[in-house]
């Protein structure tokens, strides 16, 4: 169960471990990082542990042959076997079964293995990087296995690159400062996932158990509230996870940048998930051309990146839909609607982004086309504007709306913090802490969007 495995990591896990990890020599700190990785992979998938030793084993071997290897065609060709190995795991994990039961085929049944689009893209971004020779080759196995399986990010990103980590794995400094501002960031990261995403999220899945008879403001209410749990869930975890990392010794890369502020979709996606658009971007756009050829190659560009960014969201027609959605807005902002953009009112110009944004998330989260036209349909040819159950819902869940709403923008980095504030904000994270605690061990509700990804 999440909700038992997530107060068994907060009370038991993490402390045993950050213990351990703190008393022992810097040059056992990797051993310990390791085992008590498996140990939380192993927690939540105990067969499929096997498949990410071996996969990080196959990148070990490739990386050694790459750096071994002179000749340049024979270290192309050992990066394309790489890639293609890596590849076809995620293909038969994650795609399998949806490639044959869209051609009338018996499906086989494959259970997903946790965090495997986000480790494999991991172990490719070591190997190619090694190729380009922007890394240096990784002599032991355990020590690649440690990079790839570290648990604070094992599961739901930040994508954080070998090149990312490289000095660290060999080498860390941990300061007091480090380990109390990686706690706060951790415990951020917390409250934002508990607090504010687990309770809009059960709005969303109220409104969506029948949505046969919802008012349009009830339709427009259920995907605000997605929009704010999918932004906190996914935010929460990679605040967590560079919480985690800092208290360990290394620097994460930044995964959002406030994205509900941005005033067009260019730069919502310069803000939302950074981690796996700048991956994109490195070893798919560029490589293909980026926009350094004809206006032709670089729209082809833009559309086989989102709609692979479409694809390794999920085995599902609205994933794709998804990502060809926001790959042809980008294209039409890109050749003409920029500009335009840049002279219309910035409050217009949030409106217009927001408005996008929240389109998209409704395609994202309903996996059902036919239930996807039918919530369309409720949202902008309904007759009924209004009834009881909007103004219960928003009675209810006002409040974390209300801070999901504050939160998304950037108003703490405009706090100058005095001494008295620090006292005061230290407090205040205690008081959250333990409200927390008391949701995470009442709630029953406690999904992590971005672990099926």
């Amino acid at each position: 169960c999440m909700v038992f495995s997530s107060l068994i990591f907060i009370i038991f896990f993490l402390p045993i471990f950050l213990i351990i990890y703190y008393l022992v020599p810097n040059k056992i700190k990797n051993i310990i990082l390791l085992i008590f990785s498996l140990i939380f992979y192993a927690w939540g998938e105990p067969l499929y542990i096997l498949l990410l030793l071996f996969i990080a084993f196959i990148n070990y071997i490739s990386g050694l042959l790459i750096d071994k290897v002179k000749i340049k065609r024979r270290k192309t060709l050992i990066l394309i076997l790489n890639i293609f190995v890596n590849l076809a795991f995620l293909f038969y994990f994650k795609y399998i079964d949806f490639v044959l039961a869209n051609l009338g085929l018996k499906t086989i049944g494959v259970v997903l293995p946790l965090g495997i689009s986000f480790y494999i893209f991991q172990t490719m971004s070591y190997t190619i990087d090694l190729y380009r020779g922007e890394v240096g080759v990784q002599k032991n196995y355990f020590t690649l296995l440690t990079y790839v399986a570290m648990f604070p990010q094992l599961i739901a990103g930040p994508i954080v690159r070998y090149s990312d980590v490289e000095i660290e794995l060999r080498e860390r400094k941990i300061t007091k400062h480090d380990v109390y501002d990686g706690f706060v960031t951790f415990l951020t990261g917390l409250f934002a996932k508990v607090l504010i995403a687990n309770n809009v999220g059960y709005l969303f899945s109220l409104i969506t158990e029948d949505i046969s008879s919802i008012s349009a403001l009830t339709a427009w209410l259920g995907i605000g509230a997605y929009t704010l749990q999918i932004y906190f869930d996914f935010l929460g975890y990679s605040v967590m996870a560079i919480g985690l990392g800092k208290m360990l010794g290394f620097k994460y890369p930044a995964n959002f940048n406030y994205p509900y502020v941005a005033e067009s979709i260019t730069d919502f996606w310069r803000r939302w998930h950074i981690t796996l658009s700048t991956w994109f971007r490195d070893y798919v756009y560029i490589p293909l051309g980026g926009n350094r050829c004809s206006k032709s190659k670089n729209i082809r560009n833009i559309l086989i990146v989102w709609l692979l960014t479409g694809i390794w969201h999920g085995a599902s027609w609205n994933f794709i839909i998804w990502g060809l959605y926001f790959g042809v807005i980008l294209i039409i902002e890109k050749v003409f609607l920029l500009k335009k953009l840049e002279k219309a009112p910035k409050a217009l110009r949030h409106i217009y982004a927001l408005f996008l944004i929240m389109i998209g998330w409704l395609i994202f989260s309903i996996e059902d086309l036919e239930t996807m036209n039918i919530y369309f349909k409720k949202m902008f040819m309904n007759a009924k504007i209004i009834d009881n159950e909007f103004i219960f819902y928003l009675k209810n869940y006002f409040v974390y709306i209300l801070f999901g709403i504050i939160f998304s923008m950037p108003i703490l980095r405009k706090i100058k913090m005095s001494e008295t504030i620090k006292v005061v904000g230290t407090i205040l994270y205690i008081i959250l802490f333990i409200i927390t605690l008391a949701f995470i061990i009442s709630d029953s509700y406690n999904p992590f969007l971005y672990f099926r990804f």
